[in-house]
């Protein structure tokens, strides 16, 4: 049985897993999953991640969920190039500990911004309170300001000179905000130049590629049937509102 890939590029996650098996030519069969329209909890999805979630894989009888356990994964099954998980310890140090930052940081800040842009005015039929909007930008400014100062410095890439899982799981997560319409490089030099060298490492038509569907998100979410989002009313209630 080929590899299967569970994905929805509008998602962060599942942009850096196509992006990863692409660039490293891994064969897998692309098995596309709506999360905006709840597919992620059909009863089939269900037995391949019980966490509902994506991306996920299937392996022959093998199965597992989450994204950077899923490429390194792919990384040792595949021997991908040592520069995505370095084996010099101090390399690999400086990827885990970005990998390890990332999901209550960057990563919630960034879709924290995306979802009261566009989500919840869609799905809720209200425009989000101004200071829940500012309080969310000055969550996501620190967080950028700790990719800058913390984990870039002055290297071109977060573990040093190559691209590596730390540079891809970053941009796919700084490139959410953007898709709302906010354009978090403008003022950003450092950061801008970075994406762009991730951009070049991982090549361009690859990037654009799998960031075609977030960049015209505005417009996408403009035309999508809020009814079938309605699941996500709970959640929306829970934690952004």
């Amino acid at each position: 049985m080929a590899l299967e890939i569970y994905l929805d590029l509008f998602s962060q996650p599942c942009r850096s897993v196509y992006i990863f098996a692409k660039k490293n030519n891994i064969p897998f069969e692309f098995k596309k999953i709506s999360l905006l329209e709840g597919q992620q909890y059909g009863e089939d999805f269900g037995k391949i991640n019980m966490m509902r979630k994506a991306p996920a894989i299937r392996d022959g009888d093998f199965c597992l969920a989450e994204s950077v356990a899923i490429m390194q994964y792919l990384a040792e099954k595949f021997q991908t190039p040592a520069h995505w998980y370095p084996s010099d310890l101090q390399q690999r140090a400086r990827v885990n500990e970005y990998l390890s930052w990332q999901h209550m940081a960057i990563r919630m800040h960034g879709s924290k911004i995306f979802w009261l842009r566009l989500l919840i005015p869609k799905i809720m039929g209200v425009e989000v309170p101004q200071d829940k909007m500012d309080g969310a930008l000055e969550d996501l400014n620190g967080s950028l300001k700790l990719v800058e100062d913390k984990f870039l410095q002055d290297r071109p890439f977060i573990a040093g000179e190559q691209v590596s899982l730390a540079d891809l799981v970053a941009i796919v997560e700084i490139m959410q905000p953007v898709g709302s319409g906010l354009d978090v490089f403008e003022s950003r030099p450092r950061l801008a130049a970075w994406r762009e060298r991730v951009r070049v490492a991982v090549g361009t038509e690859l990037f654009d590629e799998a960031h075609k569907d977030i960049l015209a998100a505005q417009e996408m979410v403009k035309n999508m049937d809020a009814s079938k989002m309605q699941v996500f009313k709970p959640k929306i209630l829970k934690l952004f509102l």
